[in-house]
């Protein structure tokens, strides 16, 4: 399920996640459905940091690969961020559900250049854990029921291996049914 990926303990390799990751395993939610010790990292090859290069190289699932895109859409002049978590099977509802749940009336996969900056990590390793506080993660129904998925670590070089219902309980994450579509 976890292909080649040799996974170790987050907590005890802070050199493979991004400093906002590192700074929300330190503060993990005590109520949250696993310890913060069984958050899982993997080095990996930052060149084969995007998903199918990922799923190929590491013999892993596209089923159990998530992705984290960062969404943005306007409302009277405000600028309104979400983070949505899906299977690489699947693609978000962007100018569906995404955008019912930020109340705009259009929304888009937010710029990589400000994606980057407002999350301080890297593109192509985005993830829900360590985001602004004050962003809805919308997670997709299957991600939430998946035993464990493969997600960013907020840097290119590292995986993150953690259960599906853990990202559903991250602070400010909302399960949502049929958030994604399949592909194809």
């Amino acid at each position: 399920m976890m292909g080649t990926l040799k996974l170790e303990p987050a907590q005890s390799r802070v050199d493979l996640l991004g400093t906002p990751v590192a700074k929300a395993l330190t503060v993990w939610p005590e109520d949250a459905p696993i310890d913060a010790d069984q958050v899982l990292v993997a080095p990996i090859d930052a060149e084969l940091a995007d998903t199918a290069a990922f799923c190929e190289a590491y013999d892993v699932a596209l089923d159990v690969s998530a992705n984290c895109v960062i969404v943005a859409g306007k409302r009277d002049g405000e600028t309104r961020y979400a983070a949505c978590i899906v299977l690489a099977t699947t693609r978000a509802d962007v100018n569906g559900v995404v955008r019912r749940r930020l109340d705009v009336r259009k929304a888009s996969f937010a710029p990589m250049d400000d994606a980057v900056r407002l999350t301080g990590m890297e593109y192509g390793g985005i993830t829900p854990i360590g985001l602004p506080a004050d962003w809805p993660i919308l997670v997709d129904a299957r991600v939430a029921a998946a035993p464990h998925v493969i997600v960013g670590s907020g840097v290119r070089h590292s995986k993150i291996a953690i259960a599906g219902p853990a990202l559903g309980a991250l602070p400010g994450a909302e399960v949502v049914e049929d958030l994604a579509k399949p592909i194809g």
